[in-house]
C-alpha cells in the first residue's frame, strides 16, 4: 500500500462521497468502453473538468442514482483524501478495505 493510501479515508456512505466530489468539482461518470446495457456494470469514476473545462473523452457523466447504484450493487468502498484540496481518490473492494 502506498504512502498516499494509507493517509486516505475509505467510505461507503452515499452523502460523504458527494460532498467529498462536489466540494472538488467533480462528476459521477462511467467509462464508456465499459457501458453495457445494465445498470450494474461498468467502471464508474469520478470526472474532474481539465484546466479548460473540458470533460475526459472517456467518461460519460451519469446522475448520482445510477452511479450509487453501480457502486452498491458491486460492493465498492471510496478511498479518498481528506487533506486541502486533493483529488486522489480510487474505488476498491469493500471486503478489501475493511479487512487487516
Amino acid at each position: 500500500m502506498s504512502k498516499t493510501e494509507r493517509s486516505a479515508t475509505t467510505t461507503t456512505d452515499h452523502d460523504e462521497i458527494r460532498k467529498w466530489v462536489e466540494a472538488r468539482g467533480g462528476h459521477p461518470a462511467i467509462v464508456r468502453d465499459t457501458e453495457s446495457k445494465t445498470r450494474t456494470s461498468g467502471m464508474i469514476r469520478i470526472d474532474f473538468d481539465d484546466s479548460d473545462g473540458s470533460q475526459d473523452t472517456g467518461l460519460r457523466r451519469i446522475g448520482w442514482d445510477e452511479f450509487f447504484k453501480i457502486f452498491d450493487d458491486n460492493h465498492l468502498a471510496f478511498l479518498h483524501q481528506e487533506v486541502d484540496d486533493s483529488r486522489f481518490n480510487k474505488f476498491v473492494q469493500r471486503e478489501t478495505a475493511y479487512s487487516d
